[in-house]
């Protein structure tokens, strides 16, 4: 579905690359996690792929062909959930169809939109306007557009970043029962710095540092992946240990004078692991 031969960004007028020589695949229906720290360039990879920039060294490649604009069969969801607040959640997700689906009757439209804000949970807030909404209803009506528009590629930039713990796992699971829904799943490729919703959402991780890939590895666990399941799962904290190591260069957490402590409840920091 994608693929990054030795692809590298830099802004005009700088030598410096914020992406160098990146090398990376991502197979259809794959839900990729691009994980590292801020600055890493995980957002500037995710607009190369989607077309919002174009690569100043190597190529990128979407769907066979060579990315230098947006494609419309992809979808895009961001931190800020870029709903209309002029419109209804019921309108703003009826617009989404209506742009991936120019041809679809009014009616089938409004009932598409009906199925799909039933989806995530919002079956009565269709009149409601963004703004009358909590910010994590607000990202539910942001998923439901998305997911409406049933594009092949969806990009997610840190989109749950904002939110409270609880509306944040109740998201991620949501996400990725979605992604699960249909004939044939979506290809997903989401930014995150957060470990453990890498660990939760992803087939793989691909770990960004110093403008490369410097980690890509499988995450082993079947679905679906409640998060009482994985953290039930010895290799959880082994998995959360290399991650939270490559951000640390395998020092642990002592020069930095933090405490990380494990979601499992071993009760160790990453530092005595």
């Amino acid at each position: 579905m994608i693929e990054l031969k030795r692809a590298g960004f830099s802004y005009p007028g700088e030598e410096t690359r914020v992406l160098d020589n990146i090398d990376l695949t991502i197979e259809d229906g794959e839900f990729v996690v691009v994980l590292g720290g801020s600055g890493c360039g995980k957002s500037t990879l995710l607009s190369l792929i989607a077309g919002l920039r174009t690569a100043t060294a190597g190529e990128v490649v979407v769907d066979g062909k060579s990315c230098f604009e947006p494609g419309g069969s992809t979808g895009i969801l961001f931190q800020h959930n870029s709903l209309f607040p002029w419109m209804t959640v019921k309108k703003n997700v009826s617009f989404g169809i209506r742009q991936a689906f120019p041809g679809m009757k009014k009616a089938e439209r409004e009932q598409r939109a009906a199925v799909y804000m039933e989806s995530v949970g919002l079956e009565d807030c269709g009149g409601k306007y963004p703004g009358q909404l909590s910010g994590g209803m607000q990202q539910r009506a942001a998923i439901a557009r998305m997911m409406a528009m049933d594009q092949e590629l969806l990009l997610l930039d840190e989109p749950f970043a904002s939110l409270d713990p609880k509306n944040r796992m109740e998201l991620q699971q949501l996400l990725e029962i979605m992604w699960k829904k249909g004939e044939k799943k979506k290809t997903i490729v989401f930014v995150t710095h957060d470990v453990d919703e890498a660990i939760f959402l992803g087939d793989r991780v691909i770990f960004l540092d110093e403008r490369k890939v410097r980690a890509d590895f499988d995450i082993p666990f079947k679905r679906p992946r409640g998060i009482d399941t994985i953290l039930k799962e010895e290799e959880y904290c082994v998995i959360r240990k290399r991650l939270i190591d490559l951000y640390y260069d395998g020092t642990g957490h002592e020069d930095s004078g933090e405490k990380d402590n494990c979601r499992c409840g071993c009760g160790e920091t990453e530092g005595e692991r």
